[in-house]
């Protein structure tokens, strides 16, 4: 999310949350352009180099998977892209490849790009089963996120169904985010209940410091406070930081846990100081933000042990992004400082379709828009003449003439909470070590209402995702 954004509009700052800098950029109109042919010699390397990918779907044969998860290796963490924040074909990807990583390589938490306190409901939801079902939740957590849809209600159910089916070793959700939070009194019972049990002469202390930060069930209402207001509240929300940091530990667990949620606290507070008519404050808040992110995924990995699949728009998970000026330290960046090779990001890319986005980052409806095949000029034009249909490929071992191509920045699509909007310039080989193009792409399934009986979820045990609608994904010339 953020302003040309990522996470909740790319051209939003605060990731769903902040301020629409969308005004600042020149709108771009998606055009058709002859089928113009590209460098024989680069598409011959990367037809050596690319494994077809058969299908998007989850369920079903995994074949197709071996390669990519012989590219993943021993990765702790793998980041996986999305060039839009609305095509079905990218979440229903990270159901696929999250399936394929647990039951094939360990793996066994999902992490997106949202706010740590709705990733903790969710993940109460899997461990727990309790708030409702699957759609009642992702209602819940969800709501006004670009993953507000169907594809992430089928994920949410299928991991609570294996949970079920496996008791001894569960799957988890994570939200790795600090923008767009929703801090109501259940999440702040979280700190306050250990700080009552731990030390009840602290807990007035604590309350006190939360006061005009608790809750926050409208982070744009919070935005309209007076900055000074809110600053005030971020220098408070540290000091509870620091109160509960001080408390005596006799249960080291339930101390870490009680510390970070206080910790998303005071970062949260401390991003949403930003000043959304001050846009030369926009990149150290958007820094601010990816090094949260990768500070999330690295505190869960520490306490938990477990491998994670990171889903992010492609700026959050590659090493560079496409508007370093506006983005000028990501979290993947953050995470291959910390974790070397045991971080793995994937970026995605696409020739054309449809996908979810809005007019205006902050408010509105989402809406369906269409691009046409891209410009010569651009990664996806010649990524698309590759024998196969849909592909990934290994960035770091391709052929050396797609790897001199890979490494040059070109234009990209890289599409958010707001469309129209420019393209990024990517070089590929350096943002990602390996890379899923797909031939078409089409919008996001909304999400129904909850309760819904044409969705797999409220059916209790999700099997393949056969309510939507499937298109062939084999090789156009294997």
């Amino acid at each position: 999310m953020a302003s040309r954004h990522k996470g909740i509009g790319r051209r939003t700052l605060l990731v769903t949350a902040a301020v629409a800098t969308g005004a600042l950029l020149t709108p771009v109109t998606a055009r058709a352009t002859p089928r113009m042919a590209a460098d024989t010699g680069v598409v011959r390397a990367l037809d050596k180099a690319a494994h077809p990918l058969r299908s998007t779907e989850p369920g079903g044969d995994t074949a197709d998977l071996r390669a990519l998860g012989a590219m993943v290796g021993d990765a702790k963490v793998v980041g996986l892209g999305e060039a839009t924040h609305g095509s079905h074909e990218f979440f229903a990807m990270k159901e696929r490849v999250f399936r394929y990583l647990v039951e094939e390589k360990g793996f066994t938490a999902f992490a997106l790009e949202l706010s740590w306190s709705a990733g903790l409901r969710i993940d109460d939801y899997l461990r727990t089963g309790e708030g409702g079902d699957a759609r009642t939740v992702a209602k819940a957590a969800l709501a006004d996120s670009p993953w507000n849809r169907e594809e992430f209600v089928h994920l949410i159910a299928w991991m609570r169904d294996y949970n079920l089916r496996h008791p001894g070793r569960t799957v988890h959700f994570l939200g790795d985010d600090i923008g767009a939070p929703t801090l109501d009194d259940a999440f702040f019972a979280r700190i306050t209940d250990y700080v009552g049990r731990t030390d009840p002469r602290a807990l007035a202390r604590l309350d006190g410091l939360y006061t005009g930060l608790r809750p926050i069930d409208d982070y744009l209402a919070y935005l309209d406070k007076p900055i000074a207001e809110r600053r005030e509240n971020a220098v408070r929300a540290r000091q509870a930081l620091e109160l509960v940091q001080g408390l005596p530990v006799t249960d080291p667990r339930a101390a870490a846990w009680a510390e970070q949620n206080a910790r998303s606290v005071a970062r949260t507070a401390a991003f949403m100081t930003v000043d959304p008519h001050d846009e030369a404050t926009l990149p150290s808040f958007e820094r601010l933000r990816d090094e949260v992110m990768a500070q999330n995924i690295t505190w869960w990995r520490q306490h938990t042990g477990q491998k994670v699949l990171l889903s992010a728009h492609d700026d959050h998970v590659g090493r560079a992004a496409g508007n370093p000026g506006l983005y000028p330290r990501t979290q993947g960046a953050f995470l291959n400082d910390t974790m070397g090779r045991d971080y793995l990001p994937i970026g995605s890319t696409f020739s054309q379709g449809s996908f979810l986005s809005k007019d205006t980052a902050l408010g509105g409806p989402w809406k369906e828009f269409t691009v046409r095949p891209p410009a010569p000029e651009t990664n996806e034009y010649t990524l698309d003449q590759v024998r196969y249909r849909d592909f990934y490929l290994d960035l770091r071992t391709a052929p050396a003439a797609a790897k001199s191509w890979l490494g040059v920045t070109r234009p990209t699509r890289e599409y958010g909470t707001e469309y129209p909007e420019p393209p990024g310039n990517v070089a590929l080989a350096r943002s990602y070590d390996v890379l899923v193009h797909l031939h078409e792409v089409r919008a996001a399934e909304p999400a129904r209402g909850a309760g819904s009986r044409s969705g797999v979820a409220s059916l209790g045990v999700p099997g393949p995702a056969s309510s939507w609608p499937s298109r062939p994904t084999a090789g156009r010339g294997a």
